[in-house]
């Protein structure tokens, strides 16, 4: 068919008219209308769904984090006004298969941490020796004068200066000669899982018991006691492919992107529904409603693999972003942990639980208590110290970081990093309000930030962390540097 002038033009219209968006810009009360308990709830059956029918987890290296993903990726690749994709990168798979200390024919409950060295199969029965109690444990002159060459040292878990629980016991334990070292918890918390990062030469075989015996093991060697242990751990470390799942707003400006996260797999000893389904749940019910609405600033919402082994996902992405990338970037939003617990914003500025993070945190944090002072929740500020997603883009690269956490300990989630861990953990109250916080201030945030939060470009300084971090912390043998900001409490490093 022949068309006329008028028509061809309109021809040429019409595409461009029907490709215009004419959702609404989004509005704090409009986006928080959106967000629905039931739907939160049901994103954490379906989770907890995928990982009873995968043999009770959804952990890294496992079937039940690939259905994890085909879950999210089929949801978020429905979405209006969205583009969704995955990132395969390599991480380090572990798979214990004997832990064991025991003493006087008592064999305690015993959990190898991730990427300890093996003994051999056969195990060491060696005596104990005592580390230097507290933070003096951390450094390997503290241990001048103490005859722990070729023993076992015990050695209580407890934060070090470079910011790790385990770690940074061991290795001063490892410099002074020892054998293995046995950490007990500084908490009466029974825990289910402990890493070193990464494999390394500066580490020995390493493992952790429960407080109880710890502290009987301890008052016997105090009292000059010689107290004998066998000792046993043998763990398989292999690198495997893992995903990182991705959603991102078409329009915004992407000069100015603002990316949320969750981490989406669980740990081996349960379903995860807590740690982390919920903050997975949270961002995917946030990413739908967002989907209603236009937004100035470019928003990419992103699910984060192998966090419970080391921060894995969050760290390649980080580490592989080019320096135009890192310009674009305005801030990150991390939600790991959030159906139970306190109403938990992250320090920005540290003036209460320090340390802050980058200028432009504050900003953040000061929304989230605005929301929550406007409900009547009493806020508990938590310092940036490490154990998640947020660390790469706080400490590599600069960024200002922000977000909700509901806690670790025993009042907060009993069943943290436990097999309980399931659809019966969660309070839809605590993930509802959470959500809506999150929702007002991911609103704010998308329509002003600009004007909000201060830019962060690449400078000197960080590109050359991150070049050295990109070419170095995905390789077996090196270690994540923890002067980057690694690590604390929730990944139990």
């Amino acid at each position: 068919m022949k068309l006329t002038s008028a028509h061809a033009l309109s021809a040429l219209v019409v595409p461009l008219v029907a490709a215009k968006d004419c959702r609404p810009p989004v509005e704090s009360e409009k986006l928080q209308e959106l967000i629905l308990a039931d739907n939160l709830m049901g994103n954490l059956q379906e989770l907890n769904d995928i990982a009873y029918a995968n043999g009770g987890n959804r952990a890294f290296g496992y079937p039940g984090y690939a259905a994890s993903v085909d879950f999210i990726y089929g949801e978020v690749s429905k979405l209006k006004g969205f583009t969704a994709w995955k990132q395969d990168f390599p991480a380090l798979f572990t798979n214990t298969t004997a832990a064991a200390v025991t003493v006087d024919n008592t064999t305690f409950r015993t959990v190898a941490l991730t990427y300890t060295p093996s003994t051999p199969e056969e195990g060491l029965t060696l005596p104990f020796a005592l580390a230097p109690a507290g933070q003096a444990g951390c450094f390997v002159e503290n241990y001048e004068g103490l005859d722990v060459a070729g023993k076992i040292v015990l050695v209580e878990r407890g934060l070090c200066p470079d910011q790790t629980t385990f770690a940074g016991k061991v290795r001063p334990a490892a410099a002074a000669g020892a054998a293995a070292v046995v950490l007990y918890n500084n908490g009466p918390a029974q825990l289910t899982a402990g890493s070193l990062s990464n494999p390394s030469p500066d580490y020995v075989p390493a493992a952790l018991i429960d407080q109880g015996p710890g502290q009987a093991i301890r008052a016997r060697l105090e009292a000059g006691e010689e107290v004998i242990t066998h000792t046993t751990i043998v763990q398989l470390i292999e690198e495997r492919i893992t995903t990182n799942v991705f959603a991102e707003t078409k329009g915004g400006d992407a000069d100015n992107l603002i990316t949320v996260g969750a981490h989406l797999d669980s740990v081996v000893a349960g379903p995860g529904i807590n740690d982390d389904g919920s903050g997975t749940s949270l961002i995917l019910e946030l990413a739908k409603a967002l989907s209603h609405f236009s937004t100035n600033l470019k928003v990419r919402f992103g699910w984060w693999g192998a966090e419970e082994n080391g921060l894995w996902g969050s760290r390649f992405y980080v580490n592989n972003l080019t320096d135009p990338e890192i310009d674009q970037l305005l801030l990150y939003m991390n939600f790991d942990m959030v159906s139970r617990g306190f109403w938990g914003v992250f320090d920005g500025d540290g003036d209460v639980a320090a340390p802050g993070g980058p200028d432009g945190s504050e900003v953040i944090e000061s929304l989230f208590v605005e929301w929550f002072e406007s409900q009547g929740l009493e806020v508990t500020p938590i310092g940036l110290t490490g154990g998640t997603d947020y660390v790469p883009f706080m400490s590599v690269i600069g960024k200002p970081v922000g977000g909700l956490f509901t806690g670790t300990g025993t009042d907060q989630d009993a069943c943290y990093h436990q097999a309980c861990d399931n659809i019966t953990n969660p309070v839809a109250d605590t993930i509802w309000n959470n959500a809506k916080a999150a929702a007002h201030v991911l609103s704010i945030l998308a329509t002003d930030g600009v004007d909000l939060v201060p830019k962060t470009p690449v400078n000197g300084t960080i590109g050359a962390i991150r070049r050295e971090t990109d070419s170095a912390s995905m390789h077996v043998h090196d270690v994540f540097n923890p002067s980057h900001g690694k690590f604390c409490d929730h990944d139990l490093i």
